[in-house]
């Protein structure tokens, strides 16, 4: 494992009481579906989302790996699963390639809001009818002068209903393949741009979704990130970060609720003895343990094989594959271990179960994850 500077464990250490914080109220805000703004606030003057910006930009300078050990420390801390998705999606699926594609007025014009937090940003690659076949996608971008005219509609839109600022996937060439994807920056009040209702889902709930709409919505050329035509090379870009970002957050909720059952399991007596001495529960303690530590490992040597320059295609699936699956074998074992107290809401094991169950869908199904590292095995 990584042996940590001082720098990076004081910078981790001094947001701890931030993330805390964070959670104020999470029972609530997921009961209700509802956005926490006040949380939302507090993360942005925490200086969390400005991670790896540079600094002339309000950033922290930080590189990929740094970012993901106080991002980690971020589900470690902060009990709203929700927003934890939500500061991800703003800071990776937005801030990250903006950062790295984008264009220096772009930069100029968005970047110090998305580490400010005064600025949502959203993701819009899939679609009604593509789920992960991005390349199946149908929304069309047209020029037209100075602008892009788009039409189409993206679904699943992580922060959609409150994001002030969406990445979004078109086609300007349908004819040519993955070189034919162009990434947009789309701000929310871009005419022709209609944002749908929430969407109501199963866990993740202080983290709005929602279906956008594009109709005949014009986009300054200026707004491409990146190269017409590179759109891939973005999503590339972003998943990879993505992946790496959002498990890290998962690592560190995956320790907390360890640490929750191993303190139960230690109070909560039945016949007579502690639960956690029983070989039924400590087993999936260990089951627990074994998990964290793996999906641990599995993350900072893969970041740290991208780092280095190295090919993490296989890697990344995997990385993915043992995290998502670890975590939900690991929350369903939180609810056995508590048992009743489990299965109420007041204690918040059950919400972490329903946040768990996305893990092996976004960003890729386990069944996608599988299909490609077989395909990458010569299968």
């Amino acid at each position: 494992m990584i042996d940590w500077s001082a720098d990076q464990r004081e910078l981790r250490d001094g947001l701890a009481p931030w993330f805390e914080k964070f959670g104020d109220e999470h029972l609530a805000h997921d009961k209700a579906a509802r956005f926490p703004r006040g949380p939302w606030q507090a993360v942005g003057e925490s200086g969390l989302l400005g991670l790896p910006f540079d600094p002339e930009y309000g950033g922290l300078g930080q590189d990929l790996l740094t970012t993901m050990y106080v991002l980690e420390g971020l589900g470690q801390g902060c009990r709203n699963g929700g927003l934890n998705f939500s500061v991800t999606t703003s800071m990776v699926s937005v801030g990250v390639p903006l950062h790295r594609f984008g264009s220096a007025a772009l930069k100029a014009a968005h970047l110090p809001g998305i580490a400010a937090g005064s600025v949502i940003g959203a993701h819009a690659i899939s679609e009604p009818g593509g789920g992960s076949d991005a390349l199946a996608m149908r929304t069309s971008a047209v020029p037209d002068g100075d602008h892009f005219v788009l039409n189409g509609s993206k679904t699943f839109v992580s922060n959609g209903p409150v994001a002030d600022l969406i990445a979004v996937y078109a086609k300007t060439d349908p004819t040519a393949g993955p070189l034919g994807v162009t990434t947009f920056l789309v701000e929310r009040d871009t005419p022709g741009l209609a944002v749908g209702n929430p969407i109501e889902k199963m866990g993740l709930k202080a983290s709005p979704m929602a279906e956008l709409f594009f109709d005949d919505c014009r986009v300054p050329k200026a707004n491409v990130v990146g190269r017409v035509g590179t759109g891939f090379l973005v999503l590339d870009h972003v998943m990879k970060w993505e992946i790496l970002c959002s498990f890290a957050v998962t690592v560190g909720e995956m320790q907390r609720r360890l640490e929750g059952c191993i303190a139960y399991a230690k109070e909560r007596t039945a016949f007579g003895k502690p639960i956690g001495s029983y070989q039924a529960v400590s087993g999936k303690v260990v089951e627990m343990k074994i998990g964290v530590e793996t999906s641990r490992k599995w993350l900072y040597d893969t970041a740290a094989r991208l780092t280095a320059g190295q090919n993490v295609t296989v890697d990344l699936a995997a990385a993915k594959l043992v995290v998502s699956e670890a975590n939900l074998a690991s929350a369903l074992h939180a609810v056995q271990i508590f048992g009743g107290n489990g299965y109420m809401a007041e204690y918040g094991v059950e919400q972490e179960l329903r946040n768990a169950v996305a893990g092996t869908i976004y960003s890729g199904t386990s069944e996608v994850q599988r299909v490609r590292i077989a395909t990458m095995l010569g299968l």
